[in-house]
Order: structure tokens, then sequence, then C-alpha cells
């Protein structure tokens, strides 16, 4: 299990500038937009804890590569959010979007949810 402590809350180390380092998917449906964001090495790979299970599918995550700045603009459209490996949570908390209270860790690989209301 991953201490929620070791968790970043600065995202300058998240990305050298132009860099690509995360996948990212956008689904709308009517006026809800979810995004779906993961580091790129863990993409295709599944992790397993206990009883839990975490696929990281291409399918859902997408093939598109995509800068920290991308994501950015993405999640200020997101109505929802799933983001998974630890590049892309941390960002996710360095922008205020994820809690590192709400962060779960399946098999070492963190993952977290956004939803705005």
């Amino acid at each position: 299990m991953i201490a929620m402590s070791e968790l970043a809350a600065n995202s300058e180390t998240m990305e050298t500038p132009g860099t690509k380092e995360m996948y990212l998917k956008t689904y709308r449906q009517g006026a809800e937009v979810l995004i779906a964001v993961c580091d790129c090495e863990i993409l295709g790979k599944t992790f397993a804890e206990g009883h839990l299970r975490m696929e990281v599918s291409p399918e859902f995550f997408g093939d598109e590569k995509a800068s920290c700045s991308e994501v950015e603009v993405a999640l200020a459209r997101a109505t929802m959010a799933n983001f998974v490996g630890r590049r892309a949570v941390e960002y996710a908390i360095s922008l205020g979007y994820v809690d590192k209270e709400n962060v779960l860790s399946i098999g070492e690989v963190l993952y977290a949810q956004m939803v705005r209301m």
C-alpha cells in the first residue's frame, strides 16, 4: 500500500515542457463530460490487491498521449474524471481536483475519481 504522505503536492515535477506522459480520453453524454487519464507506462496492465482488481484498458483510456497542460484543459470542462497512476493522480491533486485523502491504491497503483456537482 502506498502511503498518502508520499504524494507530491507540486506540479513542477510533473513534466518537462512538451512531454506527453499520460493517456487522455474524453467521453461526452449530453451535458456530462468524463475524462479518463492514466500514466503511459501502465496502459494495458492489470493490478490487484485483495479482492480489488483494476484493468487499465486501452479501450477506456484511449491511445492519445497528452501533456499535463492538455490534461488541465480537458479537466476544466470535465464533470467527471478517472485518474490512474502516480503521475495522473498527483497532477489532479496539484490542480485541486482530488484530495489526497480520497486516493486509493490497488496493487501499488494510485487511483482517484473526481465528480463536479
